[in-house]
């Protein structure tokens, strides 16, 4: 690993490394690699599962307060295929985002032995995080909530209970988009109910009576406006950073690049995966069960996310 000017910025806050300097991480203490992956952080947990229960929330008044009742038949089913599918689209790509690892670098990695296998040029420096005390990549970042360094961090988003880095960032980016899209979709749906349920009468337009009616449709549109508006700005804020090859943490330290950086197609080309295709909007690809066999360390079936 080549030093850089970027790296001697980071003198005062990350210790060098040379090939004479003491360890302080012993080979005993490196983390063993596990599959799954999960942030156990309370906030991001109860985040998590508000996020669920919103988009829950928003399925429950769609289908049965404003679809279920319609009188036309085509349009209950059509829009009621569209706004259950886009749903099951965000909430997968919110599973894969946050059981997905970002690009953590593993912990305890900072000994001897690992340091002998980099065959490192006689002066040579690299960074040892003294957080994690791992060797530290390019570009990584080490993330207090995670207590990991990742690669490419752009950002820790609680609502995900991880970090958005080099491993996960298309599956925060479909999880924004698929949101946006639900958003829009649930409040179109809002102004046609409120225009039959005010031509018609209100006890014939819902199963629910008027006042329960309107508070469920007043608070759908409260949260769809609110859901639309965060997750369009992440969605475009994600974008930019992955045609410019800048990460949030990079642009909000005004870094300058060290490395080469990638061109708009190439940057969205690594990002979801080869050329354009049905791939890039399915949250679905790359799942691979490799194992059904327990674990015997925690428990629990192995998969690859």
């Amino acid at each position: 690993m080549q030093s850089s000017g970027h790296r001697f910025r980071d003198v005062d806050h990350h210790p060098l490394l040379s090939s004479e300097d003491d360890f302080e991480c012993s080979s005993g203490n490196v983390e063993a690699v596990d599959r799954i992956w999960f942030i156990r952080d309370g906030c991001g947990m109860v985040c998590a599962v508000i996020t669920w229960l919103l988009v829950l929330y928003a399925d429950f008044v769609v289908t049965f307060v404003m679809l279920l009742p319609s009188k036309d038949y085509w349009y209950s089913l059509i829009n009621g295929i569209v706004f259950n599918s886009l749903a099951v689209l965000a909430l997968s790509s919110h599973l894969r985002t946050m059981l997905t690892d970002p690009g953590s670098v593993p912990k305890g990695n900072a000994t001897k032995e690992y340091m002998e296998s980099l065959q490192l040029k006689p002066g040579e420096v690299i960074y040892k995080c003294p957080k994690c005390c791992s060797i530290k990549p390019e570009r990584a970042h080490h993330c207090s909530i995670c207590k990991r360094c990742i690669r490419k961090m752009d950002h820790h988003c609680p609502w995900v209970n991880n970090c958005v880095g080099e491993n996960n960032q298309k599956f925060f980016v479909l999880f924004t988009m698929y949101i946006a899209l639900i958003s829009v979709h649930a409040l179109i749906l809002c102004g046609f109910q409120f225009f039959f349920c005010i031509r018609e009468q209100w006890s014939e337009c819902s199963g629910f009576s008027p006042p329960v009616t309107v508070i469920l449709i007043i608070f759908l549109c409260l949260e769809g406006l609110l859901f639309l508006t965060f997750t369009s700005v992440m969605f475009g804020t994600q974008l930019h950073s992955i045609c410019n090859d800048e990460t949030e943490i990079e642009r909000l330290k005004n870094e300058k690049p060290t490395w080469e950086r990638k061109l708009r197609w190439e940057g969205m080309k690594t990002v979801f995966g080869g050329q354009p295709s049905f791939l890039w909007i399915n949250p679905f690809s790359g799942i691979r069960i490799r194992r059904l066999i327990p674990r015997t360390l925690k428990g629990g079936a192995e998969f690859a996310v």
